[in-house]
């Protein structure tokens, strides 16, 4: 299973919380990062509806395949 960690980190001018490199909008305090990063975590893991995605490849390729509703990633918050 897929572990996803959300980190609150000073962006911007203000605060934001990073997953994977990627930032966040930025917030004006630690605390209102840290309550929308909390809010996103949980988002992620309710399950949604399976169905079939379909994506190119760098190489130019495209793929079909079932992404399972059920298979949701772990999440935590480091504060």
């Amino acid at each position: 299973m897929t572990h996803v960690t959300y980190k609150i980190v000073e962006h911007d001018g203000g605060w934001a919380y990073t997953v994977n490199g990627v930032f966040s909008e930025p917030f004006p305090n630690r605390a209102a990062a840290l309550a929308a990063a909390r809010r996103v975590a949980a988002e992620q893991r309710v399950p949604g509806r399976t169905e079939v995605i379909e994506y190119e490849t760098a190489d130019g390729r495209w793929h079909s395949e079932t992404a399972a509703g059920n298979d949701r990633p772990e999440t935590e918050v480091e504060g």
